[in-house]
């Protein structure tokens, strides 16, 4: 599912629709790097969600009229997103547990479905989240439309468009930008038990001096998780203190744990494949390096509960370029292995007490 209601975005759809003959189903690309190398009596292939053609990666020729953004916009603040991830929730729920679920995906927003699955299940208060994100996503959209506007009368370089009428009037929805911030306040996650480690859009100091309110709501978006308790590490502080992030992950207490990757995290690095490119991401050492981190916290007693890969774009992902193929779905592939098929994990998972 990929309803990116931005310009470029759209533009690719429109100019791409049907001729790239590469995977539309990003499951597809890391399945070819990764059947071959796992014995198959530890997985299954349960399939994916029926995504309407307008809403996917590469639409029908025939849905050309439907893709602009005003009807990206509708989809997105009539709780579109909501409603997909509910289907995730229903899956997962219905044909998965109590086995471990390995969502791959486009939209991050669907990670909540698979998440709100096993809190459920498992008990919200012996989950704990993990998402690996160069976004935190979660700010409110009308937090992040009022900051958009406060750039557009402040910076002259500016890259938005004062006339566009989707900066105005947004609501509080569901979305790939916000979930997490919905997560939270629905209280499906505990804040204590939510880890976002490699964020790059953490606002620096100096604009927590601005005295605009609508500066002061996007940059409370992030000051109200810390408040509550959630632990952000930022791509600066993994890059000059990784002992930080173990340091972070051996607070977790609870015995079960969900891994969310979004693969935005080597964007203009270590891949190109992905649908968000303005932040500079991790190499592909330094993510192997943070997957092999993260795999060390499972145990007999910390035990992995599910798992996602989102936020691929497989108009691009599997590209060659002119420094080579690009990696994202080999690289995909090769962080499931390591979270979820690290021979030191245990394999089965204890029903939860109660």
């Amino acid at each position: 599912m990929d309803c990116d209601e931005k310009f470029d975005s759209i533009q690719e759809k429109l100019n791409l629709v049907r001729t790239i003959k590469s995977f539309d189903d990003p499951l597809d690309g890391v399945m070819e790097y990764f059947d071959s190398d796992v014995p198959t009596d530890l997985w299954d292939n349960l399939g994916s969600l029926q995504v309407q053609s307008w809403l996917g990666p590469k639409p029908h020729s025939k849905d050309r009229s439907k893709i602009n953004t005003e009807n990206f916009i509708s989809f997105i603040d009539s709780n579109g997103c909501k409603k997909f991830a509910d289907d995730v929730d229903k899956f997962v729920t219905d044909r998965i547990l109590p086995d471990i679920p390995c969502l791959i995906g486009i939209d991050h927003s669907l990670t909540g479905g698979v998440y709100s699955a096993l809190s459920r299940h498992y008990g919200k208060e012996n989950l704990s989240l993990i998402i690996i994100d160069s976004h935190t996503d979660a700010v409110p959209m009308p937090a992040l439309a009022g900051a958009i506007q406060y750039d557009m009368e402040k910076n002259p370089s500016s890259v938005h468009d004062s006339n566009d009428p989707f900066l105005y009037n947004r609501c509080d929805s569901y979305n790939a930008s916000s979930f997490v911030h919905k997560l939270v306040t629905n209280k499906i996650v505990y804040p204590k038990n939510l880890y976002i480690i490699g964020v790059s859009d953490y606002p620096e100091k100096k604009f927590q001096r601005i005295k605009d309110p609508r500066i002061k709501k996007y940059i409370n978006a992030y000051l109200n998780l810390k408040r509550k308790g959630v632990k952000i590490i930022t791509k600066k502080e993994c890059k000059l203190n990784p002992k930080k992030i173990k340091g972070f992950l051996k607070t977790i207490s609870t015995p079960y744990v969900y891994v969310s990757i979004d693969m935005d995290i080597g964007a203009n690095n270590a891949l190109e494949g992905v649908r968000f490119r303005n932040w500079k991401g991790l190499n592909q050492p330094q993510i192997y390096k943070l997957a092999d981190t993260v795999a060390k916290i499972f145990s007999d007693s910390t035990q992995l509960a599910g798992m996602d890969i989102c936020e691929i774009d497989p108009r691009r992902a599997g590209t060659v370029l002119a420094s080579g193929k690009d990696q994202t779905y080999a690289i995909a592939a090769n962080l499931i292995k390591k979270i979820a098929f690290n021979p030191d994990l245990p394999r089965t998972i204890t029903p939860p007490s109660g």
